[in-house]
C-alpha cells in the first residue's frame, strides 16, 4: 500500500471512530477532589445476576484534550455484551504545548499515576455501590494507547521499585490485562517517536526521563504474573507493531508469556471503534479472561 493510501485509511479509521456520539453513563462516582478523579459506570444491558467487570482506561497521549469521552462508545459496546464497564477519567497534561512544539505536554508526573493507583484502589467500594451486579472477582483491565500502558502499568504496582509510592504488596485480584495498541515499551516508543515523545514528556523531560522510567515503563515490571494480551494492529501508523513486540519480548526475557494479537490491515482506532470488526475481536480477548 503507498503511503498516501495507507494515511488515507488511518484518517477514514480515525474518523470512523470518533464518529460515534458519546454515550452517558448510569452512575458516576469520585474517587478525589479534583474534576477529573471520577469512574463513570455502565451496567451491563444483558440481564444476568452477575457479571464480569471491565475497567477502561482511554488513551490520547496522556493529553488534556483527548478525555474518556472519546471512549464512551466502546465502553458502551461492552455493556451491550453483558459487561459492566468502569470508565475511569484521570489527569493527564496541561494545556499548554511542549517546549519545541505545538501539542499540548503529555502527562503530568506524578499526577497521572497517583489518579491510576487511586481510582484502582477505590474502585471496589466505588462498584459495589454504583454497579451490585458486578463480579469483582472477574475483573479485567483494558486500556487503548496511552491508557493502554495506564492498564499494563496498574498490574504491575506490585512489581514497581520497593521506595514507588504506588507499590502494592500484593498483585492485584484481575482476571488479566488486554492492552489495546498500548504504548508499552517506553525505550522503542521514544526511538519510534511515537506520538511526539508523549512518553519523554510524561516523564518529565530529558532531565527526569531514565530516572522516572523504571517506576513507569511497563517493559521494565516484568514479571507481573498476571494473564496479559496485547491487542494490535499491523498496519497501526500512530503506536507501531515494534512497541508491543518489544514489550512481548520484554516479558520472553523475564520468564513471562504474553499474548499477542496481531490483526492485518488494522490501524490504530478500529480496536475501540464498535463499528469496526477489530473491536470484536478486542471485546473477545476480554471475554476469554473474564469468563
Amino acid at each position: 500500500m503507498s503511503d498516501d493510501a495507507a494515511a488515507a485509511r488511518a484518517a477514514a479509521e480515525e474518523e470512523s471512530a470518533f464518529s460515534h456520539p458519546h454515550v452517558a453513563p448510569d452512575a458516576t462516582a469520585a474517587y478525589g477532589d479534583h474534576p477529573d478523579q471520577v469512574i463513570d459506570f455502565y451496567a451491563p444491558r444483558i440481564e444476568e445476576p452477575s457479571a464480569p467487570l471491565v475497567v477502561v482506561l482511554h488513551g490520547g497521549a496522556w493529553r488534556a484534550p483527548y478525555d474518556r469521552g472519546h471512549i464512551t462508545p466502546f465502553a458502551d459496546y461492552l455493556a451491550r455484551r453483558g459487561f459492566a464497564v468502569a470508565n475511569v477519567e484521570y489527569r493527564r497534561g496541561a494545556t499548554l504545548p511542549a517546549q519545541g512544539g505545538t501539542a499540548p505536554v503529555a502527562g503530568r508526573w506524578p499526577d497521572t499515576f497517583d489518579d491510576v493507583a487511586a481510582a484502582l484502589d477505590a474502585l471496589p467500594g466505588l462498584a459495589r455501590e454504583a454497579l451490585p451486579q458486578a463480579d469483582l472477582r472477574r475483573m479485567v483491565l483494558t486500556g487503548h494507547s496511552a491508557g493502554g500502558h495506564l492498564a499494563l502499568w496498574a498490574a504491575a504496582r506490585h512489581v514497581l521499585p520497593a521506595d514507588a509510592a504506588w507499590r502494592t504488596p500484593a498483585p492485584a485480584q484481575l482476571r488479566g490485562v488486554v492492552a489495546l495498541a498500548p504504548i508499552a515499551d517506553f525505550a522503542m516508543a521514544e526511538k519510534l517517536d511515537v506520538c511526539g515523545n508523549a512518553a519523554l514528556q510524561l516523564l518529565g523531560g530529558e532531565a527526569k526521563f531514565t530516572e522516572r522510567q523504571r517506576y513507569a515503563d511497563p517493559a521494565l515490571l516484568l514479571p507481573t504474573g498476571i494473564a496479559t494480551t496485547l491487542v494490535q494492529g499491523r498496519a497501526d501508523e500512530v503506536v507501531p507493531q515494534a512497541v508491543a513486540e518489544a514489550y512481548a519480548d520484554a516479558a520472553a526475557k523475564a520468564g513471562e508469556v504474553v499474548g499477542l494479537t496481531l490483526l492485518e490491515e488494522v490501524g490504530h482506532f478500529p480496536l475501540i471503534d464498535p463499528a469496526a470488526d477489530a473491536c470484536a475481536v478486542a471485546a473477545e480477548e476480554i471475554a476469554q479472561l473474564a469468563w
